[in-house]
């Protein structure tokens, strides 16, 4: 009996799992913060169990009260806007040239998008690098 007792008293506790859920109405392409979500007792498959990883993300579609929030439910948030002016740079092999462009796109950091060159009205791909900053060429 005694060992038994030991046993169980030297055991690690067992974390209880959580969901997280939305904790009201998330429109798409909405910034998420700590209000925006909670947690509730229990696991459910494929959805996330931090809230840390929800907060700061953006929301790829509608989510709604109450209901978990999966992975694929949200993405990195945006740093270039759809009909945004930014600049798109391309620099290699020594040559840097800048000009502006209009993103045709929403784009994440790292992200491919659409953007057409207001000069020669071109429609280039491109990749967000900053708030407002497109790389197109080869370095991309």
């Amino acid at each position: 009996m005694r060992w038994i007792f030991l046993l169980l008293f030297l055991a690690p506790p067992v974390s209880a799992q959580e969901t997280v859920i939305a904790a009201g109405t998330i429109r798409g392409a909405t910034l998420i913060g700590p209000s925006d979500v909670a947690t509730v007792e229990g696991e459910t498959p494929g959805a996330l169990s931090d809230m840390a990883e929800a907060v700061g993300m953006e929301a790829r579609i509608n989510l709604y009260p109450g209901r978990p929030i999966r992975p694929g439910d949200l993405r990195p948030a945006a740093i270039v806007e759809r009909n945004e002016i930014v600049s798109l740079r391309y620099n290699h092999g020594g040559l840097l040239i800048l000009t502006e462009g209009r993103a045709l796109d929403r784009a994440a950091e790292g992200e491919r998008l659409r953007v057409i060159n207001l000069t020669s009205r071109q429609t280039v791909t491109a990749v967000a690098s900053a708030p407002g900053l497109v790389i197109v060429g080869p370095s991309q």
